[in-house]
């Protein structure tokens, strides 16, 4: 089994003190898709400690976004930046939010493994032209890994594909993370390039399983949460899911990100 789970951590610093060692102690995945670590590479490396495999991209800005992967396999190839068509660089805003890993399976196999970090955006704002830019190249790239046997995206996508991704969908129609617009591009990656929303595929038509809750007022309690934490995986590999769960915490108080970690298990050989 091949353990892989897609955590925004909501700053790593504070996610250790809040006892994200006690949940990696328990849970002990082989592979971690980690978003928002808001610290320096010297910084991530410590933290997270011995016996992992890491490539780590910081955001521009210090203090923001930063995307990492952490795996008890070896790495074969890295790309710490998301590859363009054209081969050109990335806009500055974008870099810290995507990073690519290749491993090598027990059978000889490569999987292709992403941690990718999408704006949130705020509608009606340059912010939101810049989250549709960044969309346009990330599903350039989604193109070529969906043409792959064994590829998995996983990350904090800020946008709710469904209504049943969001608890109060009704209240946030005209809200950044839940635009026709930006659902439309989750539309094109689970429909024309048949990538696989494990979750959906997994939970079947129910609401959720939410994955992030504001840190205000009773939305954890109430469950008030959206699900855009995702594993999107290849056919071929979605094939092999044995387990997808979302480690939501017993407590308010017992949570180390306001996201949840979203963890699946592959039977892979």
């Amino acid at each position: 089994m091949l353990t892989i789970a897609t955590i925004n951590v909501n700053g790593l610093r504070a996610a250790v003190r809040r006892g994200m060692p006690a949940w990696l102690e328990e849970r002990r995945p082989d592979v971690m898709l980690l978003q928002e670590l808001r610290a320096p590479d010297a910084v991530v490396r410590e933290l997270l400690g011995e016996g992992w495999h890491v490539t780590h991209v910081e955001a521009a800005a210090k203090g923001r976004a930063g995307v990492a992967i952490a795996s008890r396999l070896p790495f074969e190839a890295v790309r710490e930046a998301l590859p363009l068509p054209d081969g050109g660089e990335e806009p500055e805003g974008d870099v810290g939010r995507w990073v690519e890993a290749d491993v090598r399976l027990a059978d000889g196999r490569l999987l292709t493994l992403v941690s990718t970090y999408l704006y949130s955006g705020t509608a009606g704002t340059p912010s939101m032209d810049a989250k549709y830019a960044h969309l346009d190249r990330v599903t350039q790239r989604l193109t070529a890994l969906a043409a792959q046997e064994l590829a998995v995206i996983g990350g904090d996508i800020n946008v709710g594909h469904r209504e049943l991704d969001i608890k109060n969908w009704k209240g946030n129609r005209t809200s950044a993370g839940f635009l026709p617009a930006e659902r439309a591009y989750l539309d094109r990656w689970y429909g024309e390039l048949g990538l696989v929303d494990v979750a959906r595929r997994e939970a079947g038509d129910v609401a959720g399983p939410y994955t992030w809750w504001s840190w205000r007022g009773k939305a954890f309690d109430n469950d008030s949460g959206w699900r855009i934490d995702v594993q999107a995986a290849t056919p071929a590999l979605a094939e092999h899911v044995a387990e997808s769960t979302v480690d939501r915490a017993a407590t308010y108080d017992a949570r180390f990100s306001d996201h949840a970690p979203y963890v699946v298990r592959y039977d892979v050989g």
